[in-house]
């Protein structure tokens, strides 16, 4: 029997185990920038971790991708070996190895509850972490914020602030350019409109007189006491009536959220035309029994 093999034979062959290997090498694994692969981390390294995603080399993911935290542990945030999503922030080199993070991951999911949030407005949680002129920059789980001086309860002494934890909602949520800005200020008057009702009798120090009326503010939010609010007679002046600084009681006979609008009335207590005017303090003294009655007659109007 002729075991000679034929020049197609040897050619077969020559290609199976020469041409094997380089067939494998050219083969387009498809690892693009900003997919996301599924993998498992295959060893630590002093500076990051090599992933095994599936392709010719392992993958890398650098110490400062693990996570948006920086301080977190990287065996609890990508323990060995166990299976799980890494997103592509770098193609192939030449040597077939893929970069990948899984903080890129986080801050994707931040942003997309960033905007369930904004959209609800509903408030969350920051850390200050740092000051600079215009207020205070913040940390929302690794995403870096901003808050407006503006937009801060306490306005003086921002370095006080670093540390604290605020609470917010989000004034503008921008993925695209990377930009949060948030305020602390809105976060307390929607907690306070929350707490407050048609009829509720409140406490307020006067802030500001004006010629049509007096604000007054509520630990937090402000009130307008409108000089036709004041009396059931003609008030000539509010300056002659309220000073700034002083304890008033008021009912609440509107509020609107949207507009941010609380209007008060002292009205509304008098027993009699002119009452505030003439003897303010029993008016005062006795307001939680006087608002009863007022409440009871603004919820049936």
């Amino acid at each position: 029997m002729n075991s000679k093999k034929t020049p197609a034979q040897t050619s077969n062959l020559s290609f199976s185990m020469d041409d094997f290997a380089k067939a494998l090498e050219a083969q387009d694994y498809g690892f693009k920038k900003g997919e996301v692969v599924r993998g498992k981390v295959h060893n630590y390294e002093t500076n990051g971790a090599y992933v095994d995603i599936g392709g010719k080399s392992l993958a890398y993911i650098p110490g400062n991708e693990i996570s948006a935290n920086s301080s977190v542990d990287w065996t609890e945030a990508m323990p060995l070996n166990e299976e799980m999503d890494f997103f592509i922030i770098r193609e192939e080199d030449a040597d077939g190895q893929v970069t990948v993070s899984l903080r890129q991951l986080e801050i994707k999911k931040l942003w997309d509850e960033v905007a369930v949030l904004q959209e609800s407005g509903k408030s969350l949680q920051v850390r200050v972490s740092g000051v600079n002129k215009g207020g205070v920059t913040v940390d929302f789980r690794g995403l870096r914020g901003f808050v407006p001086r503006s937009h801060l309860r306490e306005r003086e002494k921002l370095e006080s602030l670093i540390g604290q934890v605020l609470t917010v909602t989000i004034l503008e949520g921008d993925r695209d350019r990377n930009k949060l800005v948030v305020s602390q200020r809105e976060a307390s008057r929607a907690e306070s409109f929350s707490q407050l009702e048609l009829g509720q009798l409140v406490e307020g120090k006067v802030a500001s007189i004006k010629p049509f009326g007096v604000f007054v503010d509520l630990e937090g939010i402000t009130g307008l006491l409108h000089i036709k609010q004041v009396s059931q007679s003609m008030v000539a002046s509010l300056t002659t009536v309220f000073q700034i600084g002083q304890i008033i009681k008021a009912v609440i006979i509107n509020l609107d959220e949207g507009q941010g609008r609380i209007s008060l009335s002292t009205r509304v207590l008098e027993n009699h035309p002119g009452e505030m005017l003439e003897n303010m303090s029993d008016v005062m003294d006795s307001a939680d029994a006087r608002a009863e009655r007022a409440r009871k007659k603004l919820l049936q109007e």
